[in-house]
């Protein structure tokens, strides 16, 4: 039997009255149809993260942790300015060993692009922190008005389609780096 992946759900907006919330919603109800992933939704608001960078704060440590137990990621981001939130930068500046050696996939939203230029900087970012992102990627173009308040999406196939592909290529990738990150140079930080 296959192990099941652990994939976290990372907020990348923390703006009052935040579209995030309902995009959140949808691909959490949407995954419930694979058994084989163990979702675990983490929001940066829940965490009381400090404003500067101190590892050794109670937050810092929580949201560290539940980093460290995924095997992969999808970042659900919003694009404000041609780019990726600053509140997204701080979560991942504030931990670096958690995010080695895993997939991540992208969730975007914004404007005309949709989100994609801000997917594109986190790209150069997380091959930083030592990962593989997925190159097929879930975006919503002027999402404003198609998310309901419980995150129920008008209009879903196109998303949905893109969305098992994306999960597709997530879990193989996971279940490729699971093993190696048990090996050398990874081996001192695998979970």
């Amino acid at each position: 039997m296959t192990e099941p992946t652990r994939l976290a759900i990372v907020y990348g907006s923390t703006r009052p009255g935040r579209l995030c919330d309902r995009v959140v919603n949808w691909v959490a109800r949407e995954l419930v149809h694979y058994p084989l992933l163990e979702i675990d939704v983490i929001d940066p608001l829940e965490f009381d993260l400090p404003f500067q960078h101190d590892r050794t704060h109670d937050g810092v440590a929580a949201l560290s942790a539940r980093l460290a137990a995924a095997d992969a990621f999808i970042i659900i981001t919003p694009e404000y300015n041609h780019s990726f939130t600053a509140s997204l930068k701080f979560v991942l500046d504030l931990v670096y060993e958690p995010w080695h050696g895993k997939p991540v996939a992208f969730v975007c939203y914004g404007g005309i692009s949709g989100g994609l230029r801000a997917v594109e900087q986190l790209r150069l970012v997380f091959a930083e922190l030592h990962t593989v992102t997925v190159r097929d990627t879930v975006s919503f173009a002027n999402p404003w008005g198609r998310f309901a308040e419980d995150g129920t999406l008008e209009n879903p196939l196109e998303a949905r389609k893109s969305l098992v592909l994306m999960i597709a290529r997530l879990t193989w990738w996971s279940n490729a780096l699971k093993p190696a990150r048990g090996t050398r140079p990874y081996r001192s930080i695998a979970a």
